[in-house]
């Protein structure tokens, strides 16, 4: 991360003792290590935050899809119901076919042409 090496810790550990002295240096390694320490639990608290609040929109989109296939399966079925109540049913009777009007009836009345026809 930051490429630090030992004789680099070794150096701010001589520039520390000289600038904190015997006394004074545990106890600022002590709180250094206190401060670290609470910026790491509250790294890992914001990821695992973050981690789960992506986990909640993941399964809100499942469930949302989930409800959407229940639909499409419910309509599916609607349709097909239907379609098996519209098949032709024996004690259904059938609609009688009227004939439809011959041409010569229609275009004959009224006319006189068709009154000279014999």
């Amino acid at each position: 991360m930051f490429d630090i090496g030992f004789p680099e810790l070794m150096l701010a550990a001589v520039v520390a003792l000289l600038v904190l002295g015997p006394e004074r240096l545990p106890g600022a390694l002590r709180s250094l290590g206190l401060t670290l320490g609470r910026m790491r639990r509250a790294y890992y608290n914001v990821k695992t935050e973050v981690e789960r609040e992506i986990g909640m929109d993941e399964v809100r989109r499942q469930l949302h899809n989930e409800q959407i296939m229940e639909d499409v399966k419910r309509v599916q079925q609607e349709v097909k119901a239907i379609g098996e109540e519209a098949r032709i049913d024996p004690t259904i009777p059938k609609p009688e076919a009227t004939p439809a009007p011959s041409s010569e009836a229609t275009s004959g009345q009224g006319s006189p042409t068709a009154a000279a026809k014999p």
